[in-house]
């Protein structure tokens, strides 16, 4: 009989970030829940992979905002594929500008509720549905500034600076009931707010002279989710951006 292939739940797994996490997850055997705030196709490379490496798979719509919601997520996951996930990726994020002058105490419940709230619980949910012994491993994804802060977006810092802090708390908590670690991305995906001629300036100041791409980011999820002895650790994976201050968040440097 063959044995079913490990189920990973990724978060905010069906686009930019998420879907290059989800296609290399799928290229290892991994049977993918993947989750999205509201409901829609898998981008085009993604669904390339699911088909090329004919991967079970399910979409599942949550809003990570509400509580009600969140607590609904790994049930349904466990209903249809009958069995709790081996891996869970906290990749989904919200992001707003805002420094602290503009800090009011609905953006930080809304920033912490899906930066951080959510995938504590997400993570404590796959640990109580699971046979003791069979040891998932949890992966968040926070933010390179976790190592240095910045004062720029700062509901969003602030919340994962404290999910950056609930990895290794976290780890501890669940000893081997569960493994915990996270990655810290630097400038990886670029929007449309950058210049071609500020993001090649930017690459030239990180260490190794160059930025990270998603596909470094995956590698480092899928590495993390095999790694049996690794808990409560985080993996930079930046280019060497947190190894010294930067002073502002990317977007702000390098402009002329």
């Amino acid at each position: 009989m063959t044995a079913a292939p490990p189920l990973a739940l990724i978060t905010g797994g069906m686009h930019r970030l998420g879907a290059v996490i989800a296609a290399r997850l799928a290229a290892a055997g991994y049977a993918l829940a993947l989750h999205k705030h509201h409901a829609s196709d898998p981008v085009p490379e993604l669904a390339a992979a699911l088909t090329n490496h004919n991967t079970d798979w399910h979409h599942f719509r949550a809003d990570l905002g509400n509580e009600a919601e969140v607590a609904a997520l790994v049930p349904a996951v466990i209903k249809h594929f009958r069995r709790a996930p081996d891996l869970l990726v906290n990749n989904a994020a919200l992001f707003a500008e805002g420094g602290w002058a503009e800090l009011t105490a609905t953006d930080l419940a809304r920033m912490n509720a899906v930066n951080y709230t959510a995938p504590v619980l997400l993570a404590q949910a796959i640990v109580a549905a699971s046979p003791a012994t069979s040891q998932p491993a949890i992966v968040n994804i926070v933010d390179q500034r976790v190592a240095n802060p910045v004062p720029d977006q700062l509901a969003y810092s602030l919340a994962k600076g404290a999910l950056f802090q609930a990895t290794r708390t976290l780890a501890a908590a669940f000893g081997p009931r569960a493994r915990v670690n996270a990655v810290a991305p630097g400038l990886t995906i670029i929007t449309p707010d950058y210049t071609t001629a500020q993001v090649d300036r930017l690459a030239l100041r990180m260490p190794l002279g160059h930025l990270p791409t998603p596909a470094d980011v995956a590698d480092a999820v899928l590495f993390l989710a095999q790694a049996t002895a690794t808990t409560g650790q985080t993996i930079f994976v930046d280019g060497g951006a947190s190894l010294a201050p930067l002073g502002r968040d990317f977007i702000f440097l390098e402009q002329n």
